[in-house]
């Protein structure tokens, strides 16, 4: 059995949105995002499905050209090769689901960008 916490250590960067693998399992990574209001992850796809869960913070989510806002306690699937972005409106800790297949190092390019 392997445990994790969303709300430690929760030290947001001023110039970059900070992501953590907290879980690996048989199936998923678990990857905290830590976004200050105002960062942008901009826009990028991934070849598999995921899971965005705003666990603390509101999110603007921009997926196929509209742009959704996702409150605390939001969680949205999207199928893989699916373009979107994602714009904090407020400091916001998000939970991403990624599939075993998929790579954090995509994530860091994406961040990194």
């Amino acid at each position: 059995m392997n445990t994790a916490s969303f709300n430690e250590d929760l030290a947001f960067d001023e110039n970059r949105v900070k992501t953590k693998v907290l879980l690996e399992t048989s199936f998923s990574k678990e990857i905290r995002i830590l976004l200050k209001a105002g960062q942008i992850m901009k826009e990028h796809k991934t070849p598999y499905p995921i899971l965005i869960h705003v666990l603390e913070g509101r999110i603007a989510l921009g997926v196929h050209g509209t742009t959704q806002t996702m409150e605390s306690g939001t969680i949205i699937f999207l199928e893989g090769n699916v373009p979107h972005d994602l714009t904090a409106e407020e400091n916001s800790v998000v939970r991403l689901t990624l599939s075993k297949q998929d790579k954090v190092e995509r994530l860091q390019e994406v961040i990194n960008s």
